[in-house]
């Protein structure tokens, strides 16, 4: 049995199909974790196991014979994302040897009481409590989500854009982190968060976002939101100080999507 596979969960997803072409590249042995059946092609370079995290149907064997096992599976629903966590913990602890669990969360879950961002909060308590190795890496917004935004907005004639600063990371670095983590001993804790290589206003992101789509004369109608969340995005709850771990820029991101009018979801 191969004690250097390692599982990706959610690997259909935006970040889990960066990581697992980061570790296919490198050359590892990789196991996709969906709820999907193996796709007809395109899939051959790795390991596939179906299993539905929500209800734990498959999960042990989907984890069987893992060196470490990187969760990027999401759940949006009330309890849901903390309900994956334990599907995985329970998944894991039936192994002849434990694998390392990596975690993805986000900048700022502790500071902003933003109700997904609690529900990553708690996830990350469930892998803490668990008695597991693990390591939780906490990563600024995605160019992916800002993109997204920026496509409902650009909808209207005055596009509305919040009033806030970020500091977005590109999937491929965040997926290049996950990878490194994987292969390392686990932290037992949270390793050193990782944002973006700017911290910028967003007003100056729209505005690129608009010129890369070719509408770079819609104006802005930068907007003020009150509220405790927006509050803490304010206060710079989202942003990581010092040197950033990203390199890719959202320039180079939006260079890189193929039609960066379609909007893509993730976090």
């Amino acid at each position: 049995m191969d004690q250097d596979r390692i599982v990706v969960t959610g690997g259909t997803g935006v970040l889990g199909r960066a990581v697992v072409a980061r570790l296919s590249t490198e050359g590892r042995a990789v196991r996709v974790v969906s709820r999907r059946p193996r796709p007809g092609s395109g899939a051959e370079a790795y390991e596939w196991a179906t299993a539905d995290l929500r209800s734990g149907v498959g999960a042990v064997e989907a984890l069987r014979g893992a060196r470490a096992v990187v969760h990027c599976a999401s759940g949006f629903r009330r309890g849901e994302e903390e309900a994956l966590a334990r599907t995985v913990v329970a998944a894991a602890r039936e192994a002849e040897t434990p694998p390392h669990l990596v975690y993805v969360s986000i900048v700022g879950v502790d500071r902003i009481p933003f109700g997904y961002y609690q529900a990553k909060l708690a996830a990350e308590q469930v892998f803490a409590a668990s008695g597991l190795p693990y390591t939780v890496q906490r990563a600024t917004q995605f160019h992916d989500l800002l993109r997204a935004l920026f496509a409902f907005s650009a909808k209207a004639p005055l596009a509305p854009v919040p009033a806030l600063r970020f500091q977005p990371i590109d999937v491929r670095d965040v997926a290049a982190r996950l990878g490194e983590l994987a292969l390392a001993a686990p932290v037992d804790g949270r390793a050193p968060d990782i944002g973006g290589p700017r911290v910028r206003d967003a007003r100056e992101l729209a505005r690129v976002y608009l010129l890369a789509t070719g509408r770079g004369r819609r104006p802005l109608l930068p907007v003020a939101v009150p509220g405790r969340v927006f509050g803490a995005f304010r206060a710079g709850g989202n942003l990581v100080p010092g040197e950033p771990y990203g390199r890719i820029g959202f320039e180079e991101y939006l260079g890189s999507v193929a039609e960066p009018r379609s909007a893509a979801y993730h976090r």
